[in-house]
């Protein structure tokens, strides 16, 4: 008489088959309510900034001088400024400027401190040493007084508004790719060396295939997070150099020049400082909040 087969209840094959999936993506970062948050408040951010010219009550540069230094109310929900411009309206066209300056930098930061890490990690020898050299050395100068330094030399004063945002661009770009460059080589240094890698270049793969369809995919997750912790430096250089009076100029709304403006009221109307300061902060943790939540989550290492 054979003996019946032994079945496993239904629960403990259920438990054995979600403890057998692996988490993805999203399940690792809903786990994380920091970034969460961070990444709700960044997605209300760049949708009021796409639709800042269809939903601020007000133009951000209509001025209206009975109207000045008032306070909020249902006409101007957090005030007018010395100018009688409505605060509102020039936060949302701030963060405008702020996001367009941000991607615009990290899209040249990308393509350059890509292109420049991964010539120098694959290639290695002298070209390697000659392109960690220019690095070094761009490292060795504080970025926000390279980028005064060529905005003082390119004459952004002296810039139609308009320009002014492409030279900020510029000068931040050109100053911000070496450390993703340095972080690009090293990781191309150690994946050239990877099985695959050996493997695809005994078939005959050429350089280019095998730094694009091995090496370049395994750097998106490093690239990903150095942009996203990256980006809230790229905007707080941005309203630091606009605070100066040498970034952003008028009449364009940029958070660090209304900071700048608000000081000589600061005591009287606070709030017109407030204000741009509390939304610049909270930009800037989100931006390193959700960085640190996407360094966890892509981090192979941890298994949750």
């Amino acid at each position: 008489m054979s003996a019946a087969p032994l079945l496993m209840p239904s629960s403990d094959v259920a438990e054995v088959e979600l403890a057998a999936a692996p988490p993805t993506f999203w399940q690792k970062l809903r786990r994380n309510p920091v970034a969460m948050i961070s990444l709700c408040f960044l997605g209300a951010l760049v949708i009021i900034s796409l639709l800042a010219p269809l939903i601020a009550p007000y133009d951000f540069a209509r001025q209206s001088l009975s109207e000045r230094m008032q306070g909020p109310s249902p006409k101007h929900w957090l005030g007018t400024d010395e100018l009688g411009r409505d605060t509102l309206s020039r936060l949302m066209y701030g963060a405008r400027i702020s996001l367009t300056v941000g991607l615009a930098v990290e899209a040249m930061v990308v393509t350059l401190g890509l292109a420049v890490g991964l010539i120098a990690g694959f290639a290695g020898g002298w070209l390697d040493n000659t392109l960690m050299r220019v690095t070094d050395v761009m490292l060795a100068f504080p970025d926000i007084l390279l980028a005064i330094l060529l905005l003082g030399a390119l004459g952004t004063a002296a810039s139609s508004p308009a320009i002014s945002i492409l030279l900020v661009v510029l000068a931040l770009g050109i100053t911000g790719w070496p450390p993703l460059a340095r972080l690009v080589r090293g990781q191309a240094l150690t994946l050239r060396k990877r099985e695959f890698v050996e493997a695809a270049r005994a078939m005959g793969a050429t350089n280019s295939r095998i730094i694009l369809r091995h090496i370049l995919p395994n750097l998106l997750s490093p690239i990903l997070v150095a942009i996203t912790v990256d980006m809230a430096g790229v905007i707080l250089a941005e309203a630091t150099l606009s605070f100066l009076g040498i970034g952003v100029q008028r009449p364009y709304p940029s958070w660090g020049r209304m900071i700048n403006d608000a000081l000589d009221y600061y005591r009287s109307y606070p709030r017109l400082l407030i204000a741009p300061s509390i939304l610049l902060s909270l930009t800037v943790l989100a931006l390193n909040f959700l960085g640190d939540g996407l360094r966890d989550t892509l981090d192979p290492r941890r298994r949750q």
